[in-house]
């Protein structure tokens, strides 16, 4: 062969291994196994964390499963029987004080029914005029669908035959649970502020537990010692309160038998002629509307509201103890609020003397600062 041959072959295999093309080639050759090891490391890293990720799902899924399977039975917790009042083991009865209408009962027996911790609806008819058939009829219907318990749904309609505002105390049989929820038919209170303030009641039963604070004060009235009540505006700027009102508030079952059976009678009395009274300006307006639609509301409901005041003297009566104010939502679902009227304090402020009077003038209220709060609904302490 040509030595010429033999050199242009030679060139040409150089010319072949030199090119720009076949180093990049070989320099990702060269890394690509420099790397592999690496990749390889990220790449089971990466699946750990996938797995890892799947089974906190999975976890996650599983433990809402869970909760919600068992939280019909939160509600239930261990008896103490060291206390003077075992907390309750079955939730709690709401007690509805029916005197503002059918939409409104039906809404407010639709709304507690759908509670988890609730076993139990006592609807007290506070009107002259009984419920219809359908009324009775829906309401049970509603209980039925909406009560998240598994036990057999209680509920009681009362119907009776004086209309009298010591009625909505009295105590009731066929009852599961300790704890009683005292409600006005024009209120909702969230589940979720509901059974926190369930809990607050739990862990200290023989208190009253509620989301409607007020005070009193000791005050001069022409020289004569006088005692004022105080409404909300009051126990803000204070920042104090003796009283919970009933019309949204826990408290032991037990309390309604000493209201009916161990209070003075002279105290049912007042509460009863109050209710009279009213009834008898209701008639008298109706006949001759000589005042204004606004006064003609005042008298309608002022004198309907003396019976929360009674339970609040009640029970500090009986405990020596104040009340426990929880912070809370709380909707208003009626069109006309009482302590909105003209002259509404003025007659908080008799109603409150008056009984203090026919409690032998010493007054049983204790005065507390201390608000239950929901941590978790807290960002700020």
């Amino acid at each position: 062969m040509p030595m010429s041959a033999i050199i242009g072959i030679r060139d040409v295999v150089v010319d072949e291994l030199s090119s720009p093309a076949k180093q990049k080639a070989a320099n990702k050759s060269f890394h690509s196994s420099r790397w592999t090891p690496l990749l390889r490391r990220d790449r089971q890293l990466l699946a750990g964390t996938k797995v890892k990720l799947v089974l906190g799902l999975l976890i996650l899924c599983a433990t809402f499963y869970m909760t919600s399977r068992i939280s019909s039975f939160m509600c239930w917790i261990p008896d103490n029987t060291s206390a003077v009042f075992s907390p309750s083991k079955g939730g709690y009865a709401v007690l509805i004080n029916a005197r503002k209408g059918n939409l409104l009962l039906t809404q407010s027996v639709a709304h507690y029914a759908s509670c988890v911790c609730t076993d139990a609806i006592h609807v007290v008819w506070s009107e002259t005029d009984p419920p219809s058939k359908n009324l009775k009829a829906y309401l049970k219907r509603v209980v039925l669908s909406k009560l998240q318990t598994g036990l057999k749904p209680n509920f009681k309609l009362d119907i009776s035959k004086e209309v009298n505002l010591n009625n909505r105390f009295k105590p009731f049989a066929d009852l599961r649970t300790d704890a009683i929820f005292s409600v006005d038919d024009d209120v909702i209170v969230p589940c979720s502020f509901l059974d926190f303030a369930f809990s607050v009641w739990q862990s200290a039963p023989s208190a009253m537990v509620g989301f409607v604070p007020r005070m009193h004060w000791l005050d001069l009235k022409n020289g004569v010692p006088y005692h004022k009540y105080g409404g909300w505006w009051r126990v803000w700027w204070m920042g104090t309160y003796n009283m919970v009102l009933s019309r949204a508030a826990f408290f032991h079952k037990k309390y309604l038998d000493l209201y009916t059976h161990a209070m003075p009678p002279s105290i049912q009395d007042y509460i009863a002629r109050e209710r009279c009274l009213m009834a008898f300006f209701f008639t008298f307006f109706l006949m001759n509307f000589v005042l204004e639609r606004e006064d003609y509301f005042f008298f309608l409901f002022s004198y309907r509201n003396c019976e929360d005041i009674a339970m609040s003297l009640h029970i500090a009566n009986a405990t020596g103890a104040p009340p426990i104010w929880v912070k809370g939502k709380m909707h208003e679902i009626g069109s006309l609020a009482i302590s909105g009227l003209k002259g509404h304090s003025d007659r908080r402020n008799k109603c409150l003397n008056d009984l203090i009077s026919l409690y032998g003038g010493t007054v049983p209220l204790v005065s507390s600062n201390v608000k239950a709060v929901d941590a978790r609904r807290e960002w700020f302490w």
